[in-house]
């Protein structure tokens, strides 16, 4: 998703630099759908007027009718993973835009999904995501829709992915998955499940960061690490070690 953006924003800078209010909306007139005003979109997003006009024009310039059909998309997702087939993981991400199921994605639904993307909170961005893994959207992430995103994920990546995924690997994935997140085994995945989940695993990928910062420059700054350790002992807050790690790295 991140490599759409990209595009559109690299595409909208070649695009004369002097505008004014009046071209905004005369450009905005022209188009088969009008989006809301900037003022409305500014209170539902996390960007601001500038940078919504910036994304506006880039997603017009792609979308010149206001709107994407799903096979627009697809075309659009697919030129960054030409090694492999992206059609359905561009299908799941297209249906998680298409809040509204109708069948094409407009300027607002684009941009607050990329907002939470973004700039969301951890649990927003989580919310999001689950929503994605909801294929048919009945609250649950089962092992059949899970094993869809992860095909999708892999066909993706194409075959001349190094190393090689082996055919197992996709049931493999989606068991380890349900291994972690399905924490009273009933068989299915709720966004409670979800969220607690990967929350844990963002604590203990914290910590792990942390310890591997220590053990690489233990041997060249030996009482600094070891003063770094003395202080995590005092339960001083994570941030602060982080903060003091970096320092000692050059930061």
């Amino acid at each position: 998703m991140g490599a759409v953006v990209g595009t559109l924003t690299m595409q909208t800078k070649q695009r004369r630099p002097s505008r004014d209010k009046d071209d905004d909306d005369l450009e905005m007139t022209m188009v088969c759908h009008r989006p809301e005003g900037l003022d409305q979109l500014e209170a539902l997003t996390n960007f601001s007027k500038r940078e919504l006009q910036v994304l506006y024009r880039g997603f017009k310039n792609e979308c010149p009718s206001g709107v994407v059909n799903e096979e627009t998309f697809k075309q659009i997702y697919s030129q960054f993973f030409p090694q492999g087939d992206a059609s359905t993981y561009a299908h799941y991400l297209f249906n998680a835009f298409d809040t509204t199921q109708s069948g094409s994605i407009k300027f607002e639904d684009f941009v607050t999904a990329l907002s939470t993307l973004l700039r969301g909170s951890i649990t927003e961005k989580l919310q999001w995501t689950f929503n994605l893994y909801d294929i048919n959207r009945d609250g649950y992430i089962n092992k059949e829709e899970m094993t869809g995103i992860v095909r999708a994920i892999y066909d993706m990546m194409g075959k001349y992915t190094y190393p090689a995924l082996k055919t197992d690997a996709p049931k493999q994935h989606v068991d380890a998955f349900f291994q972690k997140m399905d924490k009273n085994r009933d068989g299915v995945v709720t966004l409670d499940e979800f969220i607690l989940s990967c929350q844990e695993v963002l604590r203990t990928a914290h910590v792990q960061i942390l310890n591997q910062i220590i053990s690489i420059f233990a041997s060249h700054c030996k009482k600094d690490v070891e003063r770094c350790v003395c202080v995590s002992n005092k339960n001083v807050k994570e941030r602060e070690l982080t903060r003091y790690c970096l320092r000692i790295i050059g930061f």
